[in-house]
């Protein structure tokens, strides 16, 4: 047989394996580099009406919205200062993941417990696309769209009451418009190509919920809270007022409609004729339902119906804002306009901050809602005037002519939501708002500044300004500007690849470009017209240019440390993937208060890359904190001291209040650590809100590890592993595989081969891991892939070292429980000591007639270095809600690190006491590990210096359960003292113990 291998760049793939790839941290070295990618997308052709750095005063970082935002230009000064605000808190809301998921939208500037990974929240995910559709760089998008449909937001979640028990994946915790905002944002750029190819995930999106479909009804189910929606008129009524009761609701079965018709429209675009039909005949049958079921032809309005205790399906008595979302989706038929009448009814949902979230006239108007958030009955609540005004754009732009609403009516509501998003004079968005008083009730401090949980800029450009985005080489306007306006300008508007501008000037003298509406392409004049009827304008879809693929491999991955830091100012911080300038709440690393003359900020990458485009966004809050005169890069060399990266050509040349400093490295250096100087000569506090290494991938390649375990490769140490990656192309090009690990590993390729393009290459190495590594500890194996051109691609996978016991040679503590031995046993939690016996080989603890706590302190010292303590439970109580056993080590029950294992809620955690005192997640490392003890299984805790592991054994298995930074709390001079120790928790019965088993790595003490 012919040998289809081939060793030509011209015909294949030419692996040329580097040298370095066996080096811990190697020299720096050069690699090709081309010209640098540009900082931001370029805007292109398009006109200049409009003086864009007027209207961008004071913003931090203008040169950003020059490339994306379109430009406006409005008479009414509150709409428009809301619009420019709100363009800055999208931008704050902009988080890089890292980059297996890349870019997503955050909801809240700061982390809550109950995000998907790496702080997704999909409840406002559809208002997220809608509103970030109009920016031109669209990374933003592709990544968080397929971060809910294919990276981690599409994951599985657990089926907890706190995390939504109905669903088990992040993309259905909430109620989520999937495919309607894919082709909403497609209507846009005109890159329908991209969402067609996502139909697989769409489509599974939309059936993912037919757990929650009543086939007999013809409808869904949700439950409020998951609506993100609790304490809601239609949850008052319930037995469950926060989570509300399940019901048969407008939100969920409109956003079902909208998916089913926009997968259709998808599916016919790909040429699936059948499939489309069966979509949209699901939508009319979905449309039918709630018609029949939700329609309130009396009450003229859509309703929520109770799904139990409710045999009639008797429709709730209050009209909610939820009413109105059927239209947001065109699903409503023209017939119900009626309902309409209530959004300026001064008994319905009128108010002059409004509208509010349920009509006066209800008698659970404002029930409660000012103890505290979040009540979603009668508050101005952004998220639903979104919705709502969305509906009404359409109602008004797409449906024949009713008399309940009109333009004036729809420019009235959005100025009072312009309104309530003020506080102070500035412009503000928070959580809710009070109808009829100018202050936000729902608004916690480092919590609510900015929340990006509704759409503002959207309604302005699709309704206010009327650019209505058309599949097709086209787009209708229809503005519902109100019949007083003299002018209007929208400008530079990216949609379908091209500049389109917008203006309205009724006698000519506001712009100088003629009297009436002009429509510019390009900055072509293609279009005019004396009035401002609704009208189809000819866009021919442009090409566009494909954004460079980069990867920020500082973002979120990255060791960060100071010579000084201020304490609320974490230099992780700098590094988590978010740059916004807000006091409260934080990103950033600062020196406020440093007694030094100058200081550093260093990230360790602990795995070698390649640094060419090196980002830094300084700090400068207009006190105490201000932009540096002067700033140094530097990286890392082999011998581990700090040398100036060569070859930097710096964007501005010197740092500038409010601006993004970019150096550009020429050629690009290869290295595992950088640091930045910034420098004052006054010798006052700087700070870096984000500092980041942006590396140019090549999209013509593919590279990933294989075999990973959850994104983990286990190592074990002093051993050696091998390490598997596959390299594909889509074209003939030679390829430069690198495997990059930390100092003090060793890696050696292993076997390659050639193959043809689009067909993968199987790259193999032997990694061998430091002797000295503890048990837990992770540490990032890099794949670097580089192309002609100053491409590297990359993958990146953790190392984790696995516990095995055999690693501990030295035994400090053996209990087979045969006979007593002379532990110091202490009650905890204030609660009293069960009774505690020693027989035939186990240890049993029987609780003292209510729920009981001890700790068990063996004695013996814990020695010094790498500790592990090994516990045998022979069985549990069976009773909750405890059911504990707990391993680590201890002085007595107020000085103890202890991890703990509950058998009844099957979780596992890590107490931190010391002098009295409990710890929280800064020492502990959060809560809590889902996991289920068998009989035979033993648990392990390992103790390096500063960190804690837990590990459940099966058999030769050992699974990590939690790490715990311990470390922050307790002193190596503290630890020193202590001894290793076991607890017990249990709320009644017995629980038994067969062996503690006490291992070190050195000579026993």
């Amino acid at each position: 047989m012919r040998d289809h291998r081939v060793r030509l760049g011209a015909l294949g793939v030419v692996l040329a394996f580097a040298a370095s790839a066996v080096v811990g941290v190697p020299a720096v070295t050069a690699a090709p580099t081309a010209a640098a990618p540009t900082t931001y997308p370029e805007v292109g052709r398009g006109t200049t009406l409009l003086d864009h750095r007027a209207k961008l005063a004071g913003f931090v970082e203008p040169e950003w919205y020059e490339a994306n935002i379109p430009f406006v230009d409005l008479p009414d000064r509150s709409i428009e200062d809301t619009y420019y605000y709100r363009w800055r808190t999208y931008k704050e809301a902009l988080k890089y993941t890292g980059p297996d998921d890349g870019w997503i939208v955050s909801e809240f500037l700061g982390p809550v417990g109950y995000s998907a990974p790496g702080g997704g929240i999909v409840a406002a995910a559809g208002h997220h696309v809608y509103e970030g559709r109009w920016l031109r760089d669209t990374r933003y998008l592709d990544d968080y769209l397929d971060y809910w449909l294919r990276g981690s937001g599409a994951g599985p979640k657990p089926a907890s009451d706190f995390l939504n028990e109905n669903t088990t994946d992040w993309a259905h915790q909430y109620s989520f418009w999937a495919a309607d905002a894919m082709v909403a944002r497609a209507s846009v750029d005109g890159r329908f190509d991209f969402a067609v190819d996502r139909l697989p995930e769409l489509e599974k999106q939309w059936d993912t919920w037919s757990p929650q479909f009543d086939r007999d009804l013809g409808l869904y189910w949700q439950v409020p809270v998951w609506d993100a929606m609790e304490y809601t008129a239609s949850s008052y009524q319930s037995s469950d007022p926060y989570h509300g009761g399940a019901g048969f609701r407008p939100t969920l079965n409109a956003y079902q409609y909208g998916d089913a018709k926009a997968i259709a429209s998808l599916l016919r675009l790909r040429g699936d004729r059948r499939g489309a039909e069966e979509y949209e005949r699901d939508a009319k049958a979905l449309q039918t339902a709630v018609e029949q079921r939700l329609w309130d032809a009396d009450g003229q309005f859509y309703k929520h119906v109770a799904r139990d205790d409710n045999p009639g399906r008797t429709k709730l008595a209050d009209r909610e804002q939820i009413g109105f979302i059927p239209w947001y989706f065109h699903m409503a038929p023209a017939a119900n306009s009626a309902a309409w009448n209530q959004l300026t009814d001064p008994s319905g949902f009128a108010a002059p901050y409004g509208p509010t979230t349920v009509e006066r006239r209800s008698p659970w108007y404002m029930h409660d809602a000012l103890k505290g958030c979040c009540r979603w009955s009668g508050p101005s609540w952004p998220y639903a005037t979104s919705q709502t005004l969305t509906a009404m754009a359409n109602l008004l732009a797409d449906y024949p002519a009713q008399s309940a609403v009109d333009r004036q009516d729809y420019y009235d509501v959005l100025r009072g939501y312009a309104a309530t998003q003020r506080k102070n004079g500035a412009p503000y968005v928070a959580e809710a708002h009070h109808p009829d008083e100018d202050r936000w009730i729902y608004d916690g401090r480092g919590h609510s500044e900015d929340y990006n949980h509704s759409t503002f800029n959207d309604l302005v450009l699709s309704g206010l300004l009327g650019i209505r985005p058309q599949q097709g080489d086209r787009v209708r306007l229809a503005p519902l500007v109100p019949d007083g306006w003299d002018h209007f300008a929208v400008e530079n508007v990216p949609y379908h690849g091209r500049n389109l501008s917008v203006v309205w000037d009724r006698d000519g003298k506001t712009y100088g470009q003629g009297a009436g509406l002009r429509v510019w392409v390009d900055g072509a004049l293609v279009h005019r017209q004396s009035d401002l009827r609704a009208v189809d304008v000819k866009v021919k879809q442009g090409r566009g240019s494909a954004a460079t693929p980069l990867v920020d491999d500082l973002a979120n991955a990255a060791t960060a440390t100071a010579s000084y830091s201020w304490s609320a100012d974490s230099p992780t911080e700098a590094v988590d993937g978010q740059d916004f300038h807000l006091d409260v709440p934080t990103t950033r690393w600062t020196t406020w208060g440093s007694p030094n003359r100058e200081d550093w900020l260093a990230v360790d990458l602990g795995a070698p890359t390649r640094v060419s485009d090196v980002r830094v966004s300084f700090y400068d809050d207009g006190g105490g904190v201000r932009t540096p005169d002067a700033y140094a890069l530097e990286y890392r060399a082999p011998n581990g001291s700090w040398v100036a990266v060569p070859g930097q050509t710096r964007t501005p040349a010197v740092p500038e209040r409010g601006r993004l400093n970019r150096v550009v490295v020429e050629p690009a250096v290869l290295t595992s650590a950088l640091r930045v100087r910034p420098t004052r000569m006054d010798g006052g506090a700087v700070g870096i809100t984000a500092l980041q290494s942006w590396r140019p991938e090549d999209s013509r390649v593919s590279v990933a590890f294989r075999g990973a375990d959850g994104g983990l490769l286990h190592v074990k140490s002093g051993s050696t592993t091998e390490v598997k990656a596959t390299v594909r192309t889509t074209t003939p090009l030679t390829v430069r595989p690198e495997l990059q690990v930390p100092a003090g590993w060793k890696a050696t390729s292993v076997g390659p081969r050639f193959v043809t393009p689009g067909r993968p290459a199987e790259l193999r190495w032997t990694v061998t891991a430091p002797a000295s590594l503890t048990p837990g500890t992770r540490a990032p194996v890099r794949l670097l892939v580089a192309t002609t051109g100053g491409r590297t691609t990359g993958d990146l996978v953790q190392a984790e070292a696995v516990f095995d016991p055999a690693d501990f040679a030295t035994v400090v503590w053996e209990d087979g429980f045969d006979s007593a031995r002379a532990y110091q046993v202490g009650a905890r939690f204030g609660e009293p000591a069960p009774a505690v016996g020693v027989s035939a080989g186990t240890l049993t603890a029987t609780a003292a007639g209510r729920q009981s706590a001890a700790v068990l302190v063996a004695p013996v010292k814990a020695p010094p270095g790498d500790l592990a303590v090994v516990l045998t439970p022979s069985s549990f109580t069976g009773a909750s809600p405890e059911d504990s056993v707990l391993a680590g080590v201890a002085a007595g029950s107020d000085d103890l690190v202890l991890s703990w294992y509950n058998n009844s809620s099957h979780t596992s955690g890590v107490d931190v006491r010391v002098g009295g005192r409990d710890f929280g997640d800064s020492a502990t490392g959060g809560c809590c590990a889902d996991v289920t003890w068998a009989p035979g299984d033993r648990i392990a805790v390992v103790f390096g210096t500063s960190t804690m592991t837990s590990w459940l054994g099966h058999g030769s298995t050992w699974r990590l359960l939690r790490t715990a930074p311990y470390g922050t709390a307790v002193t190596p001079e503290q630890r020193a003292t202590w001894s290793p120790a076991i607890g017990v928790r249990l709320t009644s019965g017995t629980l038994a113990l067969d062996r503690m088993t006490v291992l070190g790595r050195g000579p026993a003490s």
